[in-house]
């Protein structure tokens, strides 16, 4: 009798399936038709009806973290729980990526990436582009580009990826040039006429919007100037375009362990954040600081 038990429970065990989804919770079914039963027409409805979960996103706070809350909603409505954590640097996002921590994340863009897997050793890459935000040129104790003075100081980002875009935007609007194959690891290095003798300032990033009024004109990304309650198209003098090589360059993007890119819940997160619905969020919330990236 024991024997019989045994095999039985052995038996219904072996019928048990789990359909995980992706992040770290999982969505299960019940079938009703015995395995040896089940067509591949079956299964195939009953992989569809299972999917959804959890999604989990490693982000920064602005504007990643409100486009996501925006995206919360309707994510849910397919079935998928998204749960975002805001991390203050720009190391954890993609370290708890790699570790398997979370799902995604949404911080960074391409160029950044890059140079993170090669210095890092890790293998990690886009699962689509979602958003640019736009470098400006912001006035300090002058507000004419075309009226600027000789000697002027201009503040730029001092990191790599950021003072190449300071740079090629300067050049965009006639105040230098560049070496004709400097692109986007361009340096001050590599400005090759500088007619108006401009003095870079080179900063992090993050404090530029606090000398404002110590420089002649400022150079702040997206997110900083969002912070310092600045908007590229109603404060900034000038901005990258989204036909110019710095903002096809620099696209905000879903982050993910290579391999992971096709997920379920992935491709649905990148689906809401490129939907209609998010583009016009972003567009009515940031009014130009923050773009929707048209693939």
């Amino acid at each position: 009798m024991k024997k019989k038990v045994l095999s039985l429970v052995f038996a219904v065990v072996l019928t048990v399936g789990t359909l995980t989804a992706c992040g770290s919770s999982a969505s299960t079914g019940t079938a009703e038709t015995p395995a040896a039963e089940t067509t591949a027409a079956d299964t195939t409805a009953e992989e569809t009806e299972a999917q959804g979960g959890k999604i989990t996103v490693a982000c920064s706070a602005t504007p990643h973290a409100e486009i996501l809350e925006a995206a919360k909603p309707i994510l849910a409505e397919q079935g998928w729980e998204l749960e975002y954590t805001v991390f203050q640097d720009y190391i954890q996002p993609n370290e708890v990526v790699d570790s398997g921590d979370f799902d995604a994340n949404y911080f960074q863009h391409q160029p950044y990436l890059d140079s993170y897997n090669e210095e890092h050793g890790t293998d990690l890459a886009s699962a689509g582009g979602i958003h640019y935000e736009p470098l400006g040129i912001y006035p300090g104790t002058e507000t004419d580009l075309s009226a600027i003075t000789d000697g002027a100081v201009i503040a730029i980002p001092n990191d790599t990826t950021n003072e190449a875009r300071a740079l090629l935007l300067l050049q965009d609007n006639g105040l230098i040039t560049l070496k004709a194959d400097a692109g986007i690891n361009a340096t001050i290095l590599d400005v090759e006429e500088n007619p108006h003798n401009i003095d870079f300032q080179e900063m992090e990033a993050a404090q530029i919007s606090h000398v404002l009024s110590e420089v002649s004109f400022a150079v702040l990304n997206g997110n900083y100037a969002m912070q310092a309650g600045l908007n590229a198209s109603t404060d900034a003098i000038a901005y990258e375009t989204s036909e110019s090589q710095a903002a096809q360059t620099y696209v905000n993007i879903i982050c993910v362990k290579a391999g992971n890119e096709e997920q379920p819940g992935i491709k649905a997160l990148v689906d809401v954040l490129k939907s209609d619905d998010i583009k016009s969020f972003i567009n009515e919330k940031y009014q130009g600081a923050v773009v929707p990236f048209e693939d």
